[in-house]
């Protein structure tokens, strides 16, 4: 096999370079009999960026995930929600796809590093199935380890730098909805990865003072760059306007797209911004910010959780016996 300076791929020219979110992402189904989508839904932007999505059967929390591929090491953001391997084969997942990179790319030495957005358990639950993998490096969820292994200094004023090899991203210290949360911003496809900051959804975020702080960041850091699309790891928001989907909504058959713009970003910033004072739920066409724990608005989100689960398995149970008939 060619050594990796015998095979560079040129991750630089032309960048931001075009890629494709011409997709209908998997977004469950009314009941498990009738589910057919994939445990793992595998899109690939450009031949060397892949966005994952996680089944929605599997896990209603459906967190998307990031591969991106250098010379040198790929690095995969978000090991998803689900432990066991059965039920959601996210190491057989990436390895066939480093396995096929390597078919077309073909070098020897090659690494992966798995690392996260943030340290929350959707995000961190598939962990264990790479850490008997070679030449893989998996950064545990701490903020200690994450700033340490990305070389943060002073963690919330600066952006470090990540070679995968000939693709250099940048990684912003992003905290506020958890204190380990990282930006990461890739030139090359001009894709600022958000995690849980900032997605078509519920922006939970405790320390919110931390939150909007981090906001301002991204805000100026995304007017400085050419960044092509905000992506963050969920889809929340239904097409209408301020209106979400339930809670542990298993279906979700009218989303918004995942991608968000800068506009849209700036939106966000200005919005929290404007509740910075005032805890509790603001909601907004695009998206709704929890300042605080919002433990009073708790009972009303888990009612309405049940009672769209109670009309789902209701709707199922109309349709089966219509089938049977």
């Amino acid at each position: 096999m060619k050594p990796i300076h015998d095979n560079l791929i040129d991750l630089v020219g032309g960048a931001p370079v075009p890629g494709s979110l011409d997709v209908r992402w998997i977004h469950g189904s009314p009941s498990k009999r009738r589910n057919t989508d994939p445990k793992i839904q595998v899109h690939a932007y450009d031949p060397h960026t892949f966005i994952l999505r996680q089944s929605k059967t599997v896990s209603f929390e459906a967190p998307f995930l990031y591969l991106l591929f250098g010379n040198e090491r790929a690095l995969l953001l978000d090991t998803g929600a689900t432990a066991d391997p059965e039920l959601f084969p996210l190491r057989e997942t990436v390895d066939g796809l480093l396995a096929q990179w390597l078919v077309q790319h073909p070098r020897s030495g090659y690494e992966l590093v798995v690392a996260h957005t943030h340290g929350h358990g959707d995000h961190v639950a598939g962990d264990g199935q790479f850490t008997d993998r070679p030449a893989t490096r998996v950064v545990t969820r701490d903020a200690d380890t994450v700033r340490s292994f990305f070389g943060f200094g002073d963690w919330a004023q600066e952006t470090v730098r990540f070679d995968l090899g000939g693709r250099v991203l940048e990684v912003i210290g992003s905290p506020g909805h958890h204190e380990a949360a990282i930006t990461v911003y890739d030139p090359r496809t001009g894709l600022l990865l958000t995690g849980d900051t900032v997605y078509p959804g519920r922006l939970y975020a405790r320390d919110f003072s931390a939150f909007t702080a981090t906001l301002d960041t991204l805000v100026a850091f995304a007017e400085s760059r050419a960044v092509t699309h905000v992506l963050g790891c969920h889809i929340e928001m239904t097409r209408r306007p301020g209106r979400d989907f339930p809670f542990g909504a298993t279906y979700q058959p009218d989303e918004v797209p995942l991608q968000m713009t800068v506009t849209q970003l700036t939106a966000v910033r200005d919005a929290a911004a404007s509740v910075a004072g005032r805890p509790g739920v603001h909601k907004f066409d695009d998206f709704i910010i929890f300042n605080g724990p919002c433990t009073s608005a708790l009972p009303k989100l888990f009612a309405r959780a049940l009672a769209s689960k109670l009309r789902l398995s209701f709707t199922a149970l109309v349709s089966r016996n219509r089938h049977d008939r």
